[in-house]
């Protein structure tokens, strides 16, 4: 009897480490191919696991998977902003650079008369202020789309700003012969930081001595609303066509009709990321052959 009772302890004892070690197996194996799903990014399809501590496993690898897929994602998409700006960069350098080439083999030839070398060195100025507006540019860009740059926005009056970019654009819009008109209207205190919304107004306003011929006008207007007030930059120069209108903003980006006319495609997209520091935005109206509308928003300050 003894002996008997002695074999049933010992076969329940064998049962007993047998299931536990079949069960550890079955856990591990179930594990290992949760993990293995989750690191080849597939869907975890185990959906017969009902224990509480292995359903919670399964549930907590989901999200983990998830967090993975959307780094990866993330990390995907940098790289391709990397390249796209390394790729622009690359393109907005190579003509002033090659430019720059030309004219510093004018000086150094021989027989160059004094006439073409003063011609040669006036035009490699230019082509340095280019290079450096582009660089800055860039990097205003690139420090604003990072959030590196902080600047305090706050009530400041209108007039002041509105006037510093006409005085830094008035000399252009002379030279070209083009009336810059500023109607008259009531200095409004507006939640904005003057020296960066003044470079807004000059992209606006460089831009439309651009593209507008000779003899052209350039009107500033200001209509104050309930919640914000509309600056408006109009010009009578080509205009943007309708299907057009919703790219201007983007990074780099210029119409196939105006890549003869010197520009670099950043200004409106660096003017979208100040005025969204300032909680304001800008919008366009135009009409293609009569000339554009640029609206600015800007908060009121209460």
């Amino acid at each position: 009897m003894k002996m008997a009772l002695n074999l049933i302890f010992a076969a329940t004892l064998f049962v007993v480490a047998a299931y536990s070690r079949w069960r550890v197996q079955r856990t591990y194996c179930i594990i290992d191919k949760l993990l293995e799903q989750a690191l080849n990014q597939e869907e975890i399809s185990i959906s017969t696991v009902k224990e509480g501590a292995l359903s919670a496993l399964v549930s907590k690898i989901r999200r983990i998977q998830e967090m993975l897929g959307k780094q990866a994602a993330l990390a995907q998409e940098e790289k391709e902003q990397v390249k796209s700006v390394v790729s622009n960069l690359s393109h907005q350098l190579k003509t002033p650079l090659a430019n720059l080439f030309v004219y510093v083999d004018i000086l150094s030839g021989q027989g160059t008369s004094e006439r073409k070398k003063e011609e040669a060195v006036e035009k490699i100025k230019k082509q340095i202020e280019k290079l450096d507006w582009l660089i800055c540019s860039l990097g205003k860009m690139v420090k604003l789309e990072q959030g590196a740059i902080q600047f305090e926005a706050k009530g400041n009056p209108i007039r002041q700003t509105v006037l510093d970019a006409v005085d830094a654009v008035f000399e252009k819009a002379e030279k070209k012969g083009l009336a810059l008109i500023v109607e008259p209207y009531k200095d409004l205190f507006l939640y904005h930081n003057r020296k960066w919304t003044a470079e807004v107004f000059v992209n606006l306003l460089e831009n439309a001595i651009k593209y507008t011929k000779c003899g052209g006008e350039i009107r500033i207007r200001v209509h104050p609303y309930e919640i914000y007030t509309e600056i408006q930059v109009l010009d009578n120069g080509i205009g943007i066509r309708s299907e057009e209108l919703m790219h201007i903003d983007k990074r780099f980006y210029r119409s196939k009709e105006v890549e003869h006319i010197e520009g670099s495609g950043i200004g409106l997209y660096l003017s979208k990321l100040i005025l969204e520091k300032e909680k304001g935005y800008f919008c366009v109206r135009s009409v293609y052959g009569e000339g554009s509308c640029f609206r600015v928003f800007l908060r009121n300050c209460l």
